[in-house]
């Protein structure tokens, strides 16, 4: 069985937007709903798209603004400025 990656994010509107992209483009991910985080597990790896992100938000978004309403995260991270990816080397 594959490890998971997981990031939690702030539970709040700001995120709102980031959590939808990260459902939309990762079709295994698992999200858990409480009222001060959301925490999402996914096998393996995790994307996160700015394009998907801007597409919720309907204007420019910078990746470096998850980090705004980041609580924590598991994975080896690499981005750039169109993806944030967490994944294990496995």
């Amino acid at each position: 069985m594959a490890e998971n990656v997981f990031i939690a994010l702030q539970n709040n509107p700001d995120a709102r937007p980031i959590i939808e992209a990260i459902v939309d483009d990762n079709p295994a991910a698992v999200v858990n709903d409480s009222p001060g985080m959301v925490k999402i597990d996914c096998p393996k790896r995790l994307v996160i798209r700015r394009r998907t992100v801007e597409e919720k938000i309907g204007g420019e978004f910078n990746l470096q603004d998850i980090h705004l309403t980041l609580i924590s995260l598991a994975g080896n991270i690499e981005e750039d400025d169109d993806e944030f990816v967490l994944h294990w080397n496995i």
